[in-house]
């Protein structure tokens, strides 16, 4: 009969660790009492080994209370990152960005802007742009050539002036050195923050009517908007100084008699 007790005991504590790899402390703890209850009365659970088993609860215990509270503390960082990335973000609508990759979403937006960097002085540079079953639908090549950083207009037509589907588009750009050598060409998109969203998956920002993560964003610069307002008002502040330092030419102001004697009185 104390056999049979002990093939159960020992079956259901296999299934258990079987159906539960990671056993929580009132596993733990329900498995210790179910061995007490089922142990051999002739030959009873030696003391030390029951202090062992508390001594283990203890420990499961408190390692429990510990990744818990390493939990909570991973939470708090989280929100408390957040909340900052999300006051940090909120102060780049306005700003001119530059957006890694090479392709493009089309909502029904006016337009995009294409930006590359040319290392060197190329030969030639051609812009091709493909729809999403790789057919070209546009070509650029009347571009500069010279070095530098340039920005291209697409108003999403294609080569006959027609509006293009919805859908996604890839920017292929293709250029050869002054020795007609293929030269690498980093390109990317160009746009102001228009705004910025907030989500339970993380923060966006809307850049020429669209979404974009903060990891696309490779460089911020200043916005275009805010640059022209300051040469505004350059101006207007100008033109006051100028009537200012042009005061002392006008002509004095000369009393009469009548009206300083009128003063006295």
């Amino acid at each position: 009969m104390i056999d049979g007790v002990s093939t159960a005991l020992n079956t259901s504590v296999e299934y258990a660790t079987n159906s539960k790899s990671d056993l929580d402390k009132d596993s733990f703890l329900k498995l210790m009492i179910a061995q007490l209850q089922n142990q051999d009365p002739l030959e009873p659970m030696d003391g030390s080994d029951y202090s062992a088993q508390l001594a283990q609860f203890s420990s499961l215990e408190q390692l429990q209370n510990i990744n818990d509270s390493l939990n909570m503390s991973l939470d708090a960082n989280y929100l408390l990152t957040q909340s900052i990335t999300n006051t940090m973000t909120a102060g780049l609508i306005g700003k001119e960005v530059k957006i890694a990759g090479d392709t493009v979403k089309y909502e029904g937006q006016d337009e995009t802007i294409i930006g590359y960097n040319l290392i060197a002085p190329a030969h030639e540079v051609e812009i091709n742009i493909y729809d999403s079953n790789n057919v070209k639908v546009k070509t650029f090549d009347d571009l500069e050539l010279e070095a530098g950083q340039y920005k291209l207009n697409w108003d999403f037509t294609d080569n006959d002036g027609n509006k293009v589907n919805v859908g996604d588009y890839r920017v292929e750009i293709k250029a050869k050195n002054l020795g007609l050598t293929p030269m690498e060409v980093a390109q990317y998109f160009v746009g102001i923050i228009d705004g910025v969203r907030f989500s339970p998956n993380g923060t966006s920002l809307v850049v020429n009517d669209l979404e974009y993560s903060i990891s696309d964003v490779f460089e911020v610069l200043e916005g275009s908007q805010s640059s022209n307002v300051t040469e505004e008002t350059t101006e207007e502040e100008a033109e006051l100084e100028d009537e200012e330092d042009k005061s002392y030419l006008d002509p004095p102001i000369r009393l009469k008699d009548d009206d300083i004697f009128s003063n006295k009185l």
